[in-house]
């Protein structure tokens, strides 16, 4: 049988000191663990300054599994959806550079998808999740966001939207892909919203998820941009648009 094939994306802005140490590992671990599969690693590059670009070049000419795609704008969601939307594989995943969930759950994720689901999520709140060195601050908004805002206000049953280690089949590329407006940090909850929503099957696999101390991620104008998404799909509701168009 043909094997399925994985696009494993990493959108990076100015990683230069963890890029190439974290990819070799991702690298080494996809050649021991994912042998069932055609995998593939892309370097998502959304507009960085520092020598991010040149690293990820060459880890491409190393590697003949890796790719390096360039933008010149910024935004996490905009990199993703650009390479999962071009490779076009079976099953296309992303997953922080910081490698902060463990990269084992990643099989979990594969085969969930192989068995019917659509789509596959780490989740640190799920029960039987492991989560070291989180700040209180931290899980306490991480909580707020998904009970307050995104199960209450969209009645949703997934429990974590903003875990980065996310996997997806090439027919929710397809078909919901041109629904999910946002370019930056909430991209893939957006995509979760408006996949329940819209009827699709999300497993969740509760991870060994590590904090990682050297984050870039500013807290303050990552929830206002949250925020803000789910306002505009509260008001626009995108599932009943698409449900309208694909009949």
């Amino acid at each position: 049988m043909k094997k399925k094939s994985v696009e494993i994306t990493i959108p990076v802005f100015n990683e230069q000191q963890e890029l190439e140490k974290h990819i070799e590992i991702l690298h080494e671990f996809c050649q021991k663990d994912l042998t069932g599969y055609d995998w593939h690693i892309t370097i998502a590059d959304n507009a960085s300054t520092d020598n991010t670009p040149i690293i990820a070049a060459n880890l491409a000419k190393k590697y003949p599994r890796i790719s390096h795609f360039r933008l010149e704008q910024k935004g996490r969601g905009r990199a993703v959806k650009r390479v999962w939307s071009e490779r076009q594989a079976d099953f296309s995943c992303y997953m922080d550079l910081d490698l902060s969930t463990d990269l084992r759950h990643l099989q979990k994720l594969l085969e969930s998808l192989q068995n019917g689901y659509d789509i596959a999520i780490g989740s640190r709140l799920a029960k039987g999740a492991k989560v070291e060195g989180r700040s209180l601050l931290r899980e306490t908004i991480s909580r707020s966001l998904n009970f307050l805002f995104i199960q209450m206000f969209f009645r949703t049953h997934f429990s974590d939207a903003q875990c980065g280690f996310k996997a997806v089949t090439k027919q929710v590329i397809n078909d919901l892909i041109p629904y999910i407006l946002d370019n930056d940090w909430f991209f893939d909850g957006e995509l979760l919203i408006v996949g329940e929503k819209s009827g699709y099957k999300i497993y969740e696999e509760p991870v060994h998820w590590v904090d990682n101390p050297g984050s870039t991620v500013r807290l303050y104008s990552t929830i206002t941009g949250d925020i803000k998404v789910m306002l505009r799909l509260l008001k626009t509701k995108p599932w009943i648009q698409r449900k309208k168009q694909s009949k």
